[in-house]
């Protein structure tokens, strides 16, 4: 990718000119004005009178116009035979050229407001080393859908239509558009147990506090009296924060996920979902290395899951690259199996793993048990001792269940990994998607024989963990997962 202030600029093309009044209803450049001006009407000694509240709104309103026509007079995009260029900047002008084989994944989203206009926004990732600090690498925002669409098939055409063979037969025509998954309506009923459906729900619970403080005193119930009317409304308002959390999450799910449909067309997974934000993904199949299933507490206890590619220079994987947002955990494994193969079954990690789980999801509880022996010998707090002791015992089940989470395995073609309690991830890779291992010990692991080796791709969270595996076993699972490479890896002595 280059940057330059001095460049021969490509003819390029211009969003559309519907974009002027979007980012003017939206204020999208003059945001950051807006304290400004209220600091200087504040400083003018400025009435809060009607006259000023719509001298403040034309004002901000001019300013957004603007800066609107500013943008779009000075930003333009071309995509060329073998790259894509795009320049903006009104005083300094920066041109940004993407190699077309870099790109990594194309993103066409249509917000709300950008429906009413007929405007989408086209997303495009890149392996080439963006510098704004955002997750996109170039972001061409208020194009026609139809245009989002050509560029989107420009983007992703990796060579030449087929012509015909030498001996005159046409070539073989692109794969009919094959069906992965739909999401199904009944999957709604995993949304409660899903902490990112619960999100917006929480917040309008909070509100209702909220309100709940500006009620009247004489209205309240009181907490400890036996006045049945006064229990009841507390009650009552516990179960309809209950019903805004179950409703909350299920309408977050629907409008997310709505429609929510994965297919693959020729060598592309494509899935498009929303309500509000329709968006419009699609992966390369070749550059996919991995999937991960991941299981939060709750959806384990309802055989539920989500399923996410592991997608080579793709940004904000956790959403872009998701093959299943929420359904049954077989539906997840089968689709993601589909990508790369399942190593299989998982090998148990020794005990002495077990014994570090149970100690280490002990060690507040011995904690605190420890400072209640001392509290109720010299001044009585025996509940501190109690609490303590509560502590300690539950330890012992958490730290079963993170050791149960813990497996490894190798396959002909991919290897696993699997970890977490609280969410659990069973991440399957390619043999080709490691790019180095790292064995971390520390100073318990040493004396109980074990290590984390870590598993350096160049796709999703970038590193994938085998956590307290024999240290006697990390050189051979390193060698099946990658190749004879690896073969030398060994935990670090310690000096």
């Amino acid at each position: 990718m280059t940057d330059a202030g001095h460049m021969t600029e490509p003819a390029a093309r211009r969003t559309s000119a519907w974009v002027l009044l979007l980012h003017t209803v939206t204020l999208k450049q003059a945001r950051g004005w807006v304290p400004v001006l209220l600091a200087i009407a504040a400083g003018r000694g400025l009435g809060d009178g009607p006259t000023t509240v719509v001298a403040l709104v034309v004002g901000t309103t001019l300013l957004s116009l603007l800066g609107a026509a500013l943008t779009w007079w000075r930003f333009g995009y071309a995509d060329g035979e073998t790259a894509i260029v795009v320049t903006r900047g009104l005083v300094s002008r920066s041109v940004r050229t993407v190699p077309i084989d870099r790109i990594r994944g194309v993103e066409v989203e249509a917000p709300a407001l950008h429906r009413v206009f007929g405007l989408v926004r086209v997303r495009i990732d890149a392996a080439a080393g963006g510098t704004g600090g955002t997750d996109e690498e170039l972001l061409v925002d208020g194009v026609t859908r139809a245009e989002g669409d050509r560029l989107r098939a420009r983007l992703h055409a990796r060579r030449a239509v087929p012509g015909p063979t030498a001996d005159g037969e046409p070539a073989a025509a692109e794969p009919a558009e094959e069906e992965f998954t739909r999401f199904d309506v009944r999957w709604l009923r995993y949304a409660p147990l899903v902490g990112t459906y619960l999100a917006v729900p929480l917040a309008g619970v909070a509100a209702l506090l909220r309100v709940l403080d500006e009620v009247p005193d004489r209205w309240m119930p009181e907490l400890g009296s036996p006045d049945l009317p006064g229990t009841s409304v507390l009650l009552l308002f516990g179960l309809a924060a209950a019903l805004v959390l179950v409703a909350g999450s299920v309408g977050a799910c629907a409008v997310v996920n709505w429609r929510f449909r994965l297919v693959r067309r020729g060598g592309s997974l494509i899935a498009v979902r929303g309500l509000v934000t329709r968006r419009h993904t699609e992966l390369e199949i070749d550059r996919i290395r991995g999937w991960t299933v991941s299981q939060g507490l709750g959806m384990r206890l309802a055989r539920a899951a989500r399923a996410t590619a592991l997608v080579t220079g793709l940004g904000d994987a956790a959403r872009r690259g998701q093959l299943l947002p929420l359904g049954p955990r077989r539906e997840a494994w089968a689709l993601a199996a589909r990508l790369v193969e399942d190593p299989g079954e998982l090998r148990a990690h020794p005990p002495a793993a077990r014994r570090r789980s149970v100690l280490r999801a002990d060690y507040p509880g011995l904690l605190v048990l420890l400072a209640g022996a001392v509290l109720t010998w010299t001044v009585g707090w025996w509940w501190v001792l109690v609490g303590g002791l509560v502590l300690t015992v539950l330890g012992v089940p958490l730290g079963l269940a993170r050791y149960a989470a813990l497996g490894h395995g190798v396959g002909p073609t991919s290897f696993a990994v699997r970890a977490g309690w609280l969410v659990r991830e069973h991440t399957v890779l390619q043999r080709r998607a490691v790019v180095g291992w790292q064995v971390r010990q520390t100073f318990v692991q040493r004396q109980a024989g074990l290590v984390t080796v870590l598993a350096c791709v160049g796709a999703g969270q970038g590193g994938y963990a085998a956590h307290d595996m024999a240290a006697d076993e990390a050189a051979g699972f390193a060698r099946a997962a990658s190749g004879a490479w690896a073969g030398t890896l060994q935990p670090t002595d310690g000096r």
